[in-house]
């Protein structure tokens, strides 16, 4: 298939994945020079002896299957794997002023961070600094502060499990729970919604669960691009003839026909398998109501087949065994506006039966969800409510069924596991206290929201990101840039270049670290990391590579070093924990009883799963039992306020990503599946939208954001696009909309910013 020329809109009409992957992956391979020799690191990508892919996480079938094509693994290979360096004379050339002015793709294309700098505000420049030095800086500026909740700690969700355990402990000591963490971005609402029902904030199902599944619901999910991996399991499922439902705004190409690079024959022969099954397409921020929807509908459903003389269409035994609150959620349910649920939905009456048929057919059943689900004000209940529909029909703790939330980065759900949590319960503090033998700090910390408005008010003096691109993953950029500019110190520790190391503090490092294919000597021995998958599977992974310069230093040994420099090793010999990360997996032990043995039982190829008390029908939550969790249908929202000022011209937006992104790193300017080629400022729109608006497609357009403040947030200069998207709707891609979300729109309980669901004007571009 010839490329299309830049700047172009076509239909994709071919399966997903397929040659065209492959030949991505020849692309970036290219695009990135990475050298001949490192080829060999994408065979051995999640093999036994080889490492943990350093994208997303979707786990692998025992870590030790045959090769598993994956393009957005290639990615971020190639991305970590790149000849092209960005050294000390790079930043000699170029004032941060000059780099400021550079597309998010265009930084990234610079290549990899090779020795610590500072920045120099007299020449506006970054300048090359000791590792010595740059950890006396940071540790000068958290001992001056009056109180250490004045600084804030970020993780990412690439970071490794001894890494992330290090840094909670060295953050706890210093006296503060300010942990803002990738999650509090994406599926923080799983994490806050899940224990009130199932009492865990995890999946109950593994990948041997979609063996025996013959019904599986994809909420707000797109896994061709975001979850590549996940294809194999679907086309495995769809050809042994399982029902696959996608419920999501945008019929997505990856779930209607997948060809698999991982199958020979169907590569040779040009095959491919069809995906889903049915296809519904809720308005934003409809799903709560769509799932209460089916809910109510199989209530009704249930009392015709008992008035039938029939079996009854629940799980009774399982309700009456397992579960509290089922008869005050069931009244709710009989007492729930059809109509209402009808409008809030967007979904015709028709379609939401034919969903509850499917779901009533359904012997084993797995709900997936994605960002689709939890980037909405309501989106902890909406986690709740389909906790509630399985929980109906005893669609828990069992083989074949469960709840699984696919999340993003590769240790995003690892790093929650090792404490990083800006809300800690009292047992977990208690255990650090009796291991460590100090006072942790007990009051709440800051989350990423409260970070910012904390540095905005002058209350936060530090910032330390350990990986990420804060500045860009956030919502409300102009206030986020202002909020870091506001402090005395950022720091980044961070593998590629990216925005975040531009928009600074009064002094501003930028630390360089390993990547996770690159081989990580201590003390002349190779150490290895571990991570926890979405399903709870924890493994060991060694990098491959040379390093891409001898000036790096592991995240491990980052947060070591600057725990030394900041505390000393009175309590925690920081600097044997460096040394040799075996031993700080005998402290996670300590404190975790489920790492009992960790050293052990990670070494074994696949490592260990982590129990999940759910899984087994062991219910963690104040009752003992699984809790039925009823919910109105909220009309009063930012959005039905803006709707009632604005009427139909008011649209909601949806921010997301393009195939060739993850989260905030640009790999190239596509999105092949959705048809766009070389461009990014697009939104897309439907075509009774755009007739309404006195639009059309192809013309460009502003978006501006409605809230209840003052601000004006506006992205300029769009590019209509015509799409399968509900009306009313819009689809654009994120950083470059993230502007858009004010500060406060947030998931209530969770904090999450409410990217999925942003009210909108759209104006004829000025330009």
């Amino acid at each position: 298939m010839s490329r299309k020329p830049a700047g172009h809109i076509a239909p994709y009409t071919h399966p997903a994945a397929g040659w065209d992957a492959l030949k991505q992956v020849a692309i970036n391979l290219v695009r990135e020079k990475v050298a001949g020799g490192n080829y060999k690191t994408l065979l051995k990508q999640n093999q036994p002896d080889g490492f943990d892919c350093p994208g997303c996480a979707w786990p692998d079938r025992e870590h030790a299957s045959t090769f598993e094509f994956c393009e957005n693994g290639v990615k971020a290979v190639a991305a970590e794997a790149t000849s092209k360096r960005v050294t000390p004379a790079f930043f000699a050339a170029h004032t941060v002023t000059e780099l400021l002015r550079q597309s998010d793709h265009e930084l990234e294309q610079h290549g990899r961070l090779t020795d610590p700098m500072v920045y120099d505000a007299a020449s506006d420049k970054y300048i090359p600094i000791a590792w010595d030095r740059a950890f006396a800086l940071v540790a000068r500026h958290l001992r001056a502060l009056p109180d250490p909740n004045q600084a804030t700690f970020y993780t990412s969700g690439r970071t490794g499990n001894e890494a992330a355990f290090l840094f909670q402990l060295f953050v706890r000591m210093l006296g503060t729970n300010n942990f803002p963490d990738c999650s509090n971005m994406c599926h923080e609402p799983t994490s806050r919604g899940l224990p009130g029902t199932v009492g865990t904030g995890k999946g109950t199902v593994t990948l041997d669960d979609f063996e025996q599944a013959d019904t599986l619901l994809i909420f707000g999910q797109n896994p061709a691009t975001n979850h590549p991996r996940m294809m194999n399991e679907l086309r495995d499922c769809a050809r042994r003839g399982a029902t696959i439902v996608s419920i999501n705004p945008l019929r997505e190409r990856g779930l209607e026909r997948f060809t698999s690079p991982a199958h020979a024959l169907e590569m040779l022969t040009g095959a491919s398998t069809s995906i889903g099954t049915l296809f519904v397409q809720p308005k934003l921020a409809g799903d709560f109501a769509l799932i209460k929807a089916v809910a109510k509908r199989l209530v009704e459903r249930d009392d015709a087949a008992l008035a039938a003389g029939q079996d009854s269409l629940l799980d009774r035994e399982f309700i009456a065994r397992h579960t509290s609150g089922y008869e005050a959620f069931e009244q709710d349910l009989r007492a729930e506006s059809w109509d209402l649920l009808l409008t809030e939905s967007g979904v015709p009456r028709a379609q939401i039966e034919q969903l509850t048929e499917i779901f009533i057919k359904g012997s084993n059943i797995i709900s997936t969800w994605g960002m689709g689900l939890t980037q909405h004000k309501g989106a902890v209940k909406t986690i709740q409510m389909l906790s509630n529909l399985m929980m109906m029909r005893g669609q828990i703790g069992r083989p074949g069924a469960g709840l699984c939330p696919v999340r993003g980065h590769s240790n995003v759900q690892g790093d929650r596991t090792m404490g990083i949590e800006e809300k800690p319960t009292p047992a977990f503090l208690d255990r650090l206290k009796k291991v460590f033998d100090f006072e942790p700090p007990r009051a709440h910390g800051y989350d990423t929201v409260d970070s910012i408005q904390a540095m905005l008010d002058g209350r936060i003096k530090v910032f330390f990101a350990l990986g990420g691109n804060f500045a860009m993953a956030t919502p409300d950029t102009p206030l986020t840039f202002e909020a870091l500019r506001a402090c005395d110190l950022t720091v980044q520790v961070s593998t590629k270049l990216n925005r975040s190391h531009l928009v600074i503090g009064k002094e501003a490092l930028i630390l360089p670290t390993l990547g996770r294919t690159e081989i990580d000597l201590q003390n002349g021995v190779a150490q290895g990391v571990t991570v926890e998958d979405s399903m709870s599977m924890v493994h060991l992974s060694y990098g491959m590579n040379k390093p891409a310069s001898p000036n790096l230093l592991s995240e491990t040994a980052i947060v070591a070093q600057l725990a030394h420099a900041t505390l000393g090793s009175a309590k925690v010999d920081w600097l044997a924990c460096a040394a040799d990360y075996a031993s700080i997996r005998e402290m996670i032990e300590q404190v975790f009883d489920d790492f009992h043995d960790f050293n052990a039982r990670v070494a074994h190829p696949g490592g260990f799963h982590l129990r999940v008390a759910s899984r087994e029908r062991e219910w963690r939550t104040p009752s003992g039992r699984a809790q039925f969790a009823p919910h109105a249908v909220d009309t009063d929202t930012p959005l039905h306020r803006a709707r009632a000022q604005h009427g139909e011209r008011l649209m909601t937006l949806m921010t997301m990503r393009s195939h060739d992104q993850y989260n905030t790193t640009i790999y190239a300017l596509d999105d092949r599946y959705r048809g766009v080629y070389g461009l990014r400022r697009v939104v897309f729109i439907h075509r009774d939208d755009l007739a309404m608006l006195g639009l059309r497609n192809g013309q460009h357009v502003d978006l501006v954001s409605v809230w209840d403040d003052d601000v004006v947030r506006r992205a300029e200069r769009f590019l209509l696009v015509e799409y399968d998207i509900p009306r009313g709707c819009l689809g654009a891609y994120f950083p470059e909309t993230n502007g858009l979300v004010p500060l406060h729109s947030k998931a209530d309980i969770a904090g999450t910013p409410t990217s999925k669901s942003i009210p909108v004007l759209l104006e004829p571009c000025a330009a």
